[in-house]
């Protein structure tokens, strides 16, 4: 089983960037989607779910309106595209995939940085 995300990398304040998260080794369509998020000295935490076929989408209070998670199953790979984006964005990004609680998989991460 592997996700591997890319996409990161350095944006100034305003801006764009997008992730994306390609997962093999098991059956993507049938797994919830997530991307998270950690900052040094915090807790990792939850930016966005997609369902298993994309048509319900939850996201972070902190990111509403900004980042824009879809996945394609036929490719197997899920996007989180971030816009506006802001120096308190800037942390190691993780690709997740959930069976069940308790059943799921990572990414090792790609890291965000927003600076001028």
């Amino acid at each position: 089983v592997q996700l591997v995300e890319s996409g990161g990398g350095l944006v100034q304040p305003g801006g764009s960037l997008r992730l994306s998260c390609v997962g093999s080794g098991f059956t993507f369509r049938h797994y919830v989607m997530n991307w998270y998020r950690q900052s040094p000295g915090k807790e990792r935490e939850l930016v966005a779910r997609i369902s298993t076929a994309g048509d319900s989408t939850n996201y972070a209070d902190s990111v509403k309106g900004r980042f824009t998670i879809s996945r394609d199953n036929a490719k197997n790979t899920v996007y989180l595209q971030m816009n506006s984006l802001k120096p308190e964005d800037t942390a190691v990004y993780y690709c997740n995939a959930r069976f069940v609680p308790g059943l799921d998989y990572w990414g090792k991460g790609t890291l965000v940085t927003v600076s001028s």
